[in-house]
């Protein structure tokens, strides 16, 4: 990426912040533009740093959890991508986390290189799951659970693009479609299969065949 990628820290310990820090700000295309150090002070600051990627755990004090903190950022500011860092690995935290809205998911005792390859996948837009909780994902059954509405030839492949993490303009480019009619295409997509957004949307393709877990494995974002 060109573009330096504006990044928010929400965590409560002031010493993984700094090495958060430290290790983002060490490429020059990565800079943190704010710190909280709980689920209301990020949400009271976020739109001041108007950051590109939060990376945030999910035990945080006070009154609003991190899947909570997760719920009323995406409603904040929609645009935000959210990567959560944090020791739950557990099926019932990753499920209520990509159902908050967050599009990546790495333990904190990942490898710095898988690390940043989740900021970079994450500020693409692309949804990344560290391999050592991507099981849970199977296990999500409620988006299947619903009546469905038949998508069309062009939305299935359009739906596993997005699935893969391509953005509408990159959807549109292979496509040789407008990005007008690539958002349009997405926006009947989500609505017929009852999805909130685009990290539904990989579990949905991944329980449909439509991708692999080899397709959004962390060497494929890199």
């Amino acid at each position: 990426m060109n573009e330096h990628i504006r990044i928010g820290l929400v965590d409560d310990h002031r010493v993984v912040r700094q090495g958060l820090r430290v290790l983002l700000e060490s490429y020059d295309n990565l800079v943190v533009v704010g710190e909280a150090s709980s689920g209301e002070e990020a949400l009271h600051q976020v739109e001041s740093w108007s950051p590109d990627v939060v990376i945030m755990d999910l035990l945080l004090p006070g009154g609003i959890d991190g899947i909570e903190t997760i719920r009323r950022m995406r409603a904040l500011m929609p645009q935000i991508h959210i990567l959560v860092l944090t020791s739950y690995t557990d099926d019932a935290h990753v499920i209520a986390v990509l159902r908050a809205g967050a599009i990546g998911y790495v333990r904190k005792d990942a490898d710095p290189e898988v690390m940043l390859a989740a900021v970079y996948a994450t500020a693409r837009g692309q949804s990344l799951l560290d391999p050592a909780v991507a099981g849970a994902v199977l296990q999500e059954l409620s988006y299947t659970e619903r009546p469905e509405l038949a998508l069309t030839e062009r939305e299935h492949e359009v739906l596993r693009l997005l699935a893969l993490g391509r953005t509408n303009r990159e959807i549109a480019d292979i496509l040789v479609l407008s990005p007008e009619t690539v958002k349009t295409h997405v926006g009947s997509i989500l609505n017929k299969l009852h999805l909130a957004h685009r990290m539904q949307a990989v579990i949905y393709a991944l329980k449909r065949g439509l991708i692999s877990l080899d397709d959004i494995d962390l060497d494929e974002n890199t």
